[in-house]
């Protein structure tokens, strides 16, 4: 579980498909504490829960190893991920840490797209589209994560949806890089999902 609250924006040094283009092995740079990262640990990587094959350091900076399996690489953006490519990463949540954002699962549901960048005095403006399935999760003043980053919705209208960033958000995520085109992972509000479900059961 996370939080939507990034601790640090990570760097893909090397990434090696597999022959059959089924799984990605991907090494991050980044700047935990690499005693604090184990095997088996799980890390957001734009929103993406993956899980920790290996770490190190390396001219002094922390390394880890991650594997995109071939649903993250379909669902997801990781499938654009190349060398050099900055994410937000967020550390599994512990008994006892704030919850400073909303319950994030870190399973992304599918791909947003940036329709338009307004930058406004102090933040930014962005209105994504997405699909229509995934479009009636997402209500004006419910949450979302978008590439790992708990954000509240501005407003809604059909699939189309709006988010305001404030100054802090852009300094230390990758939201400032945004652009229109851009795609992004979105993972919808739980609670949407299950309430939507419950309806559906009626």
């Amino acid at each position: 579980m996370f939080t939507g609250i990034i601790t640090d924006i990570g760097e893909i040094v090397s990434l090696t498909p597999t022959a059959q283009g089924q799984l990605h092995r991907l090494r991050i740079a980044c700047r935990y504490d690499r005693a604090t990262i184990a095997d088996g640990a799980s890390i957001a990587c734009n929103g993406v829960c993956l899980t920790v094959v290996a770490s190190g350091v390396a001219a002094d900076k922390t390394w880890f190893d991650v594997d995109a399996g071939a649903e993250t690489l379909a669902m997801t953006t990781a499938k654009h991920w190349a060398t050099g490519t900055k994410l937000n990463l967020e550390r599994a949540l512990k008994i006892g840490d704030e919850l400073g954002g909303h319950i994030v699962a870190g399973h992304a549901d599918g791909v947003a797209t940036v329709v338009k960048h307004d930058s406004l005095p102090d933040m930014a403006r962005f209105e994504l589209s997405t699909t229509r399935e995934l479009a009636r999760f997402i209500a004006t003043k419910g949450s979302v994560t978008l590439d790992g980053v708990s954000l509240t919705v501005n407003t809604v209208a059909d699939i189309a949806f709006s988010v305001l960033i404030i100054p802090h958000t852009l300094n230390v995520t990758t939201l400032g890089g945004w652009r229109a085109g851009t795609e992004v992972n979105l993972e919808v509000d739980l609670m949407a999902r299950y309430a939507a479900r419950l309806s559906e059961m009626k």
